[in-house]
């Protein structure tokens, strides 16, 4: 039987709200990194996870990215999603 497609959203700490759906998967949290350029200006990255321990996982990756790409510094925020 097919799983019940459903929207589900993240409500960040500064207010912003993504929704993401209509989707099936098993996500329950959101990732949001806020890069901080050489160049003054900020880019933005963002996905879902099927655990806080995947989203957890992705500080990690993100400090080595940060390293690599020369960024002067980074936001890094989970936030679990709601259905609605």
């Amino acid at each position: 039987m097919a799983r019940k497609k459903r929207y589900l959203t993240a409500t960040m700490a500064d207010g912003y709200v993504k929704t993401i759906g209509p989707t099936a998967a098993p996500f329950t949290h959101f990732w949001r990194i806020v890069a901080h350029l050489q160049n003054g200006k900020t880019e933005v990255f963002w996905g879902h996870s099927r655990s806080l321990k995947e989203a957890t996982g992705k500080k990690i990756a993100t400090e080595e990215a940060a390293r690599q790409r020369g960024w002067t510094g980074y936001e890094f925020e989970i936030v679990e999603l709601s259905e609605t």
